[in-house]
């Protein structure tokens, strides 16, 4: 099966993954706020079933299923595989997030992206010059500020430990995802593999959902549940597109952003409801850090590559 390529429309690409980066940004606010009275397993569930009604509904609409037929078996697989991953990032992540805060989880669910970008260079063929590994390295030395810091202001304890891990298994899956999606690409359309990625997802975790506690929720968690299943459609399908149009590894960096965008949309949160959430604390390291996270991101994405060699 060749490689896919991208369509090399890169402003298109960088505006979708800015898109996909800030609905990421306020999806842990959202999710925090939900898991109050729903489920880590049933929250999950509602957002994949939502989102595989209504993309259904498109699908049919346009005629989208066509290109399922006669799919090759390796296509097949790689969907299982991809459909896998995404579950197993969905309900990791949820579950992490019960043990830390948004700004903690998103920024170890950057591992994600910086997986991606590996797997996008060493997988996929991409290039970076000299300018965008100094680029990745500041985005890398960033994080690891940015975590010291969150880290010194968490609780200690099993239960912070317990969810980091948890969301260090969501960043490993989602690579693998995000990989097998960008190869399906050559024989499926992005919101064709979401379908059907939603579809499994909704079967597969059913069994351990409620669907029935959904209707005893009040106004405040059914609306941040509906923020959050509302956020599922939106973020992947701008994902998908971003890799449809530009670099998986040009991608991932843009990504990098989501954790200050986090921080921002925690803060904003608790100033209009103090009551909702508690506000994050960044120390001069942590803000050095994002500083460094920010330079990485904007030299990486934005320097033209080399020319290759033909």
């Amino acid at each position: 099966m060749a490689l896919h390529q991208p369509s090399g429309n890169w402003r298109l690409g960088l505006v979708l993954a800015l898109s996909t980066a800030a609905l990421w940004a306020t999806l842990p606010v959202a999710l925090k706020i939900a898991l109050e009275e729903v489920d880590p397993y049933t929250l999950t569930w509602a957002r994949f079933a939502f989102a595989a009604l209504v993309v259904g509904i498109w699908l049919g609409a346009r005629g989208g299923f066509a290109p399922f037929r006669g799919l090759p078996r390796a296509s097949v697989g790689l969907l299982l595989l991809a459909g896998l991953m995404l579950i197993g990032n969905y309900v990791f992540y949820v579950l992490g997030l019960h043990y830390t805060t948004p700004a903690n989880a998103q920024l170890l669910i950057q591992g994600a992206p910086l997986l991606m970008a590996l797997g996008g260079i060493l997988v996929f063929g991409e290039r970076y010059n000299g300018w965008q590994w100094l680029g990745f390295a500041a985005i890398v030395a960033g994080l690891l500020l940015f975590f010291g810091d969150q880290a010194s202001h968490s609780p200690a304890g099993g239960r912070y430990v317990l969810g980091s891990a948890l969301v260090a298994v969501a960043a490993l899956v989602w690579a693998v995802y995000a990989m097998a999606q960008k190869q399906l690409l050559n024989r499926l359309s992005s919101a064709a593999i979401l379908f059907f990625i939603y579809v499994l997802a909704s079967v597969v975790l059913l069994p351990v959902a409620r669907p029935a506690s959904l209707l005893e929720l009040d106004g405040l968690h059914f609306a941040a549940l509906a923020y959050c299943a509302i956020n599922t459609l939106a973020a992947y399908g701008a994902f998908a597109e971003a890799l449809a149009h530009w670099d998986m590894s040009r991608v991932s960096v843009v990504l990098a952003l989501t954790p200050l965008m986090t921080v921002g949309a925690v803060e904003a949160t608790h100033a209009l409801a103090p009551q909702l959430i508690t506000p994050e604390r960044l120390a001069l390291l942590g803000w050095i850090g994002a500083l460094l996270v920010i330079t990485g991101s904007a030299v990486t994405s934005l320097m033209r590559d080399k020319p290759r060699a033909a």
